[in-house]
């Protein structure tokens, strides 16, 4: 792939920025997670934190062990040789129960689609979704790669409470969250899988550059599932370019 326009900008006195612009693009997020692997692997004196987004590596350092115009400089030099290539990634398989009180907004939804509500969950669970990144909220997967029929503008009265565990659309992307949380999105279904535990090791299980696959359940297996405190959702490893964009 090219490699996107970007700049680095300072993050006040303690950080940088790599910043690809605005737009959400699976080619820019490829980069982005190269550059993210490429700056840990460098393992570069001083830098104490690297946080990934959808368009933008933030970087965070100590500013008595490295200067900010050294880091840019190692940065720059990092960044010219950078190459994306095909890798493996792991494909998450996620239950979900779908509609009721699962998914309040779920009927709205697929009425506002003209859609049955076969036809819904057959759409939303099609897709191998790329996980852009984890933010927001802990655990909280912003996922892209939803059918363009299922694009649609939040909800002009956000929620101060959605429940965890909230499978929900928001204008052109999906996610999943994973504790309780405010949310303007809509709200489809809801899974058992907590991207987020603390005392678990690791605390969060699915990453950015994953891909998740949901998969619909009904609400006895949701039960089942939410009781067993070590049950983990299945995963398998691909090439990344088997996920659909």
């Amino acid at each position: 792939m090219m490699t996107p326009t970007y700049h680095i900008v300072p993050l006040a006195d303690q950080g940088v920025l790599i910043d690809c612009g605005e737009t959400i693009d699976i080619e820019v997020n490829r980069w982005i997670e190269a550059a993210a692997l490429a700056v840990r692997a460098a393992g570069i004196a001083g830098v104490i934190g690297i946080v990934p987004t959808y368009r933008s590596l933030a970087i965070e350092y100590d500013s008595a062990t490295i200067t900010q115009r050294e880091l840019t400089a190692r940065l720059d030099a990092l960044l010219v040789a950078l190459s994306v290539g095909q890798r493996r990634s792991r494909r998450w398989r996620i239950p979900v129960v779908y509609g009721g009180e699962f998914g309040i907004d779920f009927d709205d939804f697929r009425r506002r689609h003209e859609l049955s509500r076969d036809e819904l969950i057959a759409r939303h669970t099609a897709p191998d979704y790329r996980v852009f990144m984890i933010g927001f909220m802990p655990g909280f997967a912003y996922l892209g790669g939803l059918d363009p029929h299922l694009h649609t503008p939040r909800r002009d009265s956000p929620r101060t409470r959605t429940p965890a565990g909230s499978i929900s659309v928001g204008g052109q992307q999906t996610a999943f969250a994973s504790v309780e949380a405010p949310s303007g999105w809509h709200l489809l279904g809801r899974t058992p899988v907590r991207n987020f535990a603390v005392g678990r090791t690791p605390p969060i299980l699915i990453e950015a550059g994953d891909c998740v696959r949901f998969d619909a359940i009904d609400g006895a297996r949701f039960e089942t599932l939410q009781q067993d405190r070590d049950w983990l959702p299945d995963w398998e490893w691909i090439e990344s370019g088997e996920a659909n964009p």
